[in-house]
């Protein structure tokens, strides 16, 4: 770990005699990469320097407790070489966290599929308020969504929903949530008042660009159709909504949120790439987790990762044990304690590994 921090270090001071120079200076494009470098780096460095600073302490106070006669001086010393021994761990476990491998998907915007599982109309009416915790969600971290499709019920459930969250940092903050939901409540149209379990499936999956997942035209077919449900103007008056089938996976994607065709048709491109990249990251996640299970779970979509029982206003996610009693709040898209959570459980499992 220190000989890479110590490589760390030269590049960083390296990075800073060339931001010094006019030539560079003047290079807008090399300037802003070197610029961009420095900050990634500088967190690493300032936790560096305290370490390397902690570790003088230590070498200062064990000299003098070898060479000083003198008592007072002695205790000073040993207070000091106290001090810093129990400081010594907690940065060095400080400079783990930096240096542990950054998730690259965590800056980009996310696709989110939710359908309603076992449970009927219950089910679709669950999977209506959850699209609504996150669309909330979003609202309150400065997100944008756009809604690409949706199969709704008709009385206010939703049996398939898709959307984008756009907004950097979006992946990072929602990548725990693939799995199945399931709720707790009794149905507005439970006469006996029993309470009824259902079921929705939750997927997550980072936006992926042209270059990284290449599409051959001639492996899908675009059809063309009118839009239906709620809607403005548009819905059923013109060929606006786009279904896109991919034929060497069998991916069907339906995308009718805009009144253009060519909007609707580069949505659908954007959440079939997605889908594809997720497709290859779930075979790569398949090998890693024959040698590492997750404490905040496999992402499998068919783990059950949390439940929502409204009659005790009770959140239980199942991966950590971690159980929260403000429902209320949840559903209104304050998620922070339960992604905090999670976070900190991947985190302090990565730095056990490591």
């Amino acid at each position: 770990m220190f000989e890479k921090l110590e490589a760390l270090a030269l590049k960083y001071e390296e990075i800073m005699q060339r931001l010094s120079d006019p030539s560079v200076t003047s290079d807008s494009g090399t300037l802003t990469d070197l610029m961009k470098q420095q900050n990634e780096l500088l967190p690493i460095i300032n936790a560096y320097r305290a370490w390397q600073d902690n570790e003088k302490v230590i070498e200062d106070s064990e000299g003098l407790l070898k060479s000083e006669e003198d008592e007072e001086i002695r205790e000073l010393a040993k207070e000091e070489l106290s001090s810093a021994q129990k400081n010594k761990e907690g940065l060095e476990r400080d400079l783990k966290k930096l240096l542990m491998p950054k998730d690259v998907n965590d800056d980009r915007n996310v696709i989110v599929e939710i359908r309603a599982g076992a449970g009927g109309e219950e089910a679709a009416l669950f999977a209506s308020d959850l699209y609504r915790m996150y669309v909330r969600f979003s609202e309150r971290n400065g997100f944008n969504i756009e809604t690409t499709d949706v199969e709704d019920t008709g009385i206010g459930g939703m049996k398939y929903v898709s959307f984008i969250i756009n907004g950097k940092g979006a992946y990072a903050k929602l990548k725990f949530e693939s799995g199945v939901h399931r709720v707790q409540r009794v149905p507005d149209t439970e006469s006996g008042g029993r309470i009824h379990t259902s079921t929705v499936t939750v997927a997550i999956m980072p936006e992926a660009s042209e270059v990284e997942v290449e599409i051959d035209p001639k492996d899908c077919r675009i059809d063309v159709f009118r839009s239906s449900g709620n809607g403005g103007q548009s819905v059923n008056t013109t060929d606006s909504a786009v279904r896109l089938t991919h034929y060497p996976t069998g991916i069907v994607i339906s995308c009718q949120d805009e009144k253009s065709q060519i909007k609707n048709k580069a949505k659908a491109f954007k959440v079939l790439r997605a889908k594809l990249y997720d497709l290859e990251r779930s075979k790569a996640h398949e090998k890693e987790a024959s040698l590492r299970k997750s404490q905040v779970g496999t992402g499998d979509r068919s783990e059950k990762i949390r439940t929502y029982n409204f009659p005790q206003s009770r959140l239980t996610d199942h991966r950590i044990g971690l159980t929260l009693y403000s429902l209320d709040k949840v559903m209104d898209g304050d998620l922070d304690e339960i992604i905090d959570s999670l976070a900190r459980a991947d985190e302090a499992e990565r730095l056990a590994e490591s």
